[in-house]
């Protein structure tokens, strides 16, 4: 390797003695802050003894001489003999749950229950089911397959395809459990300049997704390469028409061009108000 590429390449672990979600999320999003250095993340979950923790330290430490810097580790170690082992690694140890453990226990006037696995369990059978019946329900009502019990969704996500309604809609129903579906808006559509008759008594739950035409014909070109659909030509008119129907229509809609599927999630709970169902 070289002397420039190690000097900005660093290992970033994220460890946790569960699933690792929390750690994983905390620590990418402190990390996209920093420019000019090239990360490469590993996530290590269910770190549940010494001897896996022991193992971890090699890795690091042979990441850490690759490198020519010492790894960057977040954790989220409920057992404090286990984050003492992974501290003896060549690495800036994080403990991303004792700084904001210690500071509540002091305001609560409680000690914290330090049990593996809290944030990301089971244990609650109705947010659990309440998660998998909106799951269960985007796929059902996915792409305009369905109709039948559309008027029960949260809201129906409108635009032409491939502009982000089915992984948007998947998203809110697993994070949220929020009740999705999304409903293609089509030639027949803009030839008749009104929405889908199936969409008539739901305007109040209607949000759109919009695309730049350029962005559009690389997504449908690498689904159907060489096709009419892909062609910009014609990525350029449906956009156009579609976003003059969903004006004409009164239907709030978001460029989804450069934004990643949980900030169009949240820009859509935030406009419409939304209240997640699921923690």
């Amino acid at each position: 390797m070289q002397t420039s590429e190690r000097a900005h390449r660093r290992t970033a672990y994220f460890v946790s003695d569960r699933t690792g979600i929390t750690c994983e999320m905390l620590g990418h999003s402190l990390l996209t802050q920093f420019e000019g250095v090239r990360f490469a993340e590993i996530t290590k979950p269910f770190i549940d003894s010494i001897d896996k923790a022991k193992a971890l330290v090699h890795e690091i430490n042979q990441a850490a001489e690759q490198d020519g810097a010492r790894a960057l580790v977040f954790c989220t170690l409920v057992n404090a003999e286990i984050e003492e082992a992974l501290i003896g690694a060549n690495a800036l140890v994080i403990d991303c749950f004792q700084f904001f453990i210690a500071i509540l226990e002091q305001e609560l006037g409680l000690g914290s229950a330090r049990v593996v696995g809290r944030s990301h369990s089971a244990d609650n059978l109705g947010d659990y089911h309440h998660r998998i019946e909106a799951v269960n329900f985007a796929l059902s009502h996915d792409d305009g397959i369905s109709t039948r019990d559309l008027d029960e969704a949260d809201i129906v996500l409108v635009g032409v395809s491939r502009s982000g309604k089915t992984p948007t809609c998947l998203y809110m129903a697993l994070q949220y459990g929020i009740r999705t579906a999304n409903y293609p808006l089509v030639a027949e559509d803009f030839q008749r300049n009104a929405l889908p008759p199936q969409l008539h008594n739901l305007r109040r739950k209607l949000y759109g997704l919009t695309i730049q035409p350029e962005r559009l014909q690389v997504v449908r070109n690498e689904r159907r390469p060489g096709s009419r659909y892909s062609t910009l030509a014609n990525c350029q008119f449906e956009v156009r028409a579609a976003e003059a129907l969903m004006r004409q229509e009164g239907v709030p809609y978001i460029d989804t061009t450069r934004k990643s599927i949980e900030e169009i999630a949240a820009t859509i709970l935030h406009d419409t108000r939304l209240v997640r169902h699921v923690y």
